[in-house]
């Protein structure tokens, strides 16, 4: 069959129902196979970099590989963002694209771009293929690199030639695969973690986004409650463990929850568990790893040692490692711990009592009207995020998706859209951007309205890119540049121009009267603006931890 047929099949055999993409000449032979083919969806976004985007944020919902797809040149180039994006997150997505045949390589012709080289910093792998006979091998290879060990994007450009050459296509041969066993060093390792874990005093565990990855929410949890662990989650790690747990200190980081930083501030061992121990979580390495010791669990052996040196690092498969540790006998209880760490607890963190509409006060209004119910919740990235991580309260895994280390500004919309059409009708999404990202990615409503995609999306508008503005505060002395947005626009008018319904609120019962209204109408898309005040109160400095948490307008 001809290759674009070829790598149709490659795409079902592989479990692919949707792709993300946007047509050139050189993708196009792609495209034309798959109009005879509508077992896999194929949805046409506005630009290449939200079909990347899209793509993430079906993978993180759905835990299947993402799938884009663009043209050469400009195309590929676009998706380069969003490919970034996914290769900090760890998520696995394959992008497709075109390049021009192969007779015209490196003459620079119409549209050639070495998008491999572009690419190699931000994907696990990639592969240009220029022999008709490794088509269908080196698609199936994508997959299985994307899916492996550590997760990461993986891209495939084929040029436009190889789509019309004549390839061998045949079903593979089932693979039976297995974990291996772990070596007696390995176990040597396990047991030497385990001696930690019940000679400390004050442990703490840290979960991040490895642990969502790896689909180890449950055992976790057993984990956490057999050695009466206090638990706290990054940023990519909310939802592993469930909010409501009553081990679950919550957000733990830069602008984390204080009880979930003092913990680790106090800690005399502190357990990671799909954590990579970025800057954001850590702040100072030198304080941070000062007086404690750590045990470092991740599928990825360079990981280990990498920001935190000299810990106990157990490399491998996490269900298996915790199933280890599990054998083992627990312990009771750690009463004085927990006597210390309840102190923390109660004392202030927010006063929800306020009688302005801040965003705080709006995500504990979303966090209890959705409560009990089908929903995930995604971001873009800025000051909203960090208040939505705090006071959302994500209960099971892969509903909570956000850019985490690049910290991508526009995330948020095309992942939301990713994520809704992964779900389907089985849970709606809910996603929270700034006025800043949305101007960025917004086009993507013409999409979700176009799907009839019945996403809940919350527009903080502040008429500032709110992070940049508050560092300026903080850092540099008030000097504000480049983060004020004072020209009027009329997001209202700009979501009605796609057709879908919005509303604008600057008081609590507006917001609550319109995020009902929003739950109300399950089957279309909703918008609600949301106008608050630019300035904001001095940041809050968290105790023992020295880490800030920034907490409201003023």
């Amino acid at each position: 069959m001809r290759g674009a047929k070829a790598v149709v099949e490659c795409l079902k055999e592989q479990g692919v129902d949707t792709i993300f993409g946007y047509p050139g000449g050189m993708i196009l032979p792609l495209y034309d196979a798959l109009y005879d083919d509508r077992s896999i969806n194929q949805i046409l976004v506005t630009h290449e970099q939200n079909a990347a985007h899209a793509a993430d944020g079906y993978a993180r919902a759905s835990g299947k590989v993402g799938v884009c797809i663009a043209t050469s040149g400009p195309g590929a180039t676009n998706l380069v963002t969003g490919i970034a994006t996914a290769f900090m997150d760890s998520i696995p997505i394959v992008a497709i694209t075109g390049q021009v045949d192969t007779n015209l390589l490196g003459r620079d012709a119409f549209q050639e771009t070495d998008i491999l080289d572009i690419t190699m910093p931000v994907t696990k792998h990639n592969f240009k293929v220029k022999d008709a006979r490794l088509l269908v091998p080196t698609i199936r290879q994508a997959f299985e690199i994307a899916t492996s060990g550590r997760r990461g994007p993986v891209l495939v450009d084929i040029p436009r030639d190889l789509f019309f050459a004549e390839v061998d296509y045949r079903l593979p041969k089932a693979i039976e695969r297995s974990i291996g066993r772990p070596d007696p060093d390995f176990l040597i390792c396990v047991a030497e973690a385990y001696d930690e874990i019940i000679r400390a005093e004050r442990p703490v565990a840290i979960v991040g986004g490895g642990a969502v990855a790896a689909n180890a929410s449950r055992e976790i949890t057993a984990f956490v409650e057999k050695f009466d662990l206090p638990v706290v989650q990054t940023l990519m790690g909310l939802g592993a463990v469930p909010r409501s747990h009553s081990h679950n200190l919550g957000f733990a980081g830069m602008h984390g929850k204080k009880a979930a930083n003092h913990a680790i501030a106090n800690a005399d061992l502190v357990i990671a568990i799909g954590s990579r121990f970025g800057d954001r979580q850590t702040g100072n390495l030198s304080k941070y790893t000062s007086n404690r010791k750590f045990i470092h669990i991740d599928i990825d052996p360079a990981e280990i040692d990498k920001n935190v040196a000299n810990s106990l690092g157990l490399a491998g498969d996490m269900k298996t490692i915790l199933g280890l540790l599990m054998k083992r006998e627990g312990v009771s209880t750690r009463d004085d711990w927990w006597r210390q760490i309840d102190e923390w607890l109660d004392e202030y963190d927010y006063d929800y009592d306020v009688d302005r509409l801040t965003v705080p006060w709006a995500m504990n209004q979303v966090a209890k009207m959705t409560a009990g119910k089908k929903f995930a919740f995604a971001t873009d990235v800025g000051q909203h995020q960090m208040w939505a991580a705090l006071h959302l309260r994500i209960e099971e895994p892969r509903t909570w998706l956000t850019s985490g280390g690049l910290g991508t500004m526009g995330f948020g919309l095309p992942a939301a859209m990713g994520a809704q059409t992964a779900f389907g009708n089985r849970r709606r999404v809910v996603v929270i951007s700034g006025d800043g990202g949305i101007k960025m990615t917004g086009n993507e409503f013409y999409t979700i309205a176009r799907l009839g995609l019945p996403i809940i999306s919350i527009i903080v508008n502040n008429t500032s890119l709110g992070m940049i503005r508050q560092l300026q505060k903080v850092m540099y002395d008030e000097r504000y540049i480049a983060c004020e947005l004072d020209y009027p626009m009329d997001y209202v008018k700009y979501a009605e121009s796609f057709g879908i319904r919005a509303e604008v609120v600057s008081t609590q019962e507006d917001f609550a009267h319109a995020f009902s209204k929003a739950l109300e109408d399950g089957d279309h898309p909703r918008v609600i603006v949301m106008n608050v005040w630019r300035s904001f109160v001095e940041p809050m400095i968290k105790g023992g931890a020295k880490l800030n948490e920034f907490v409201d307008f003023k």
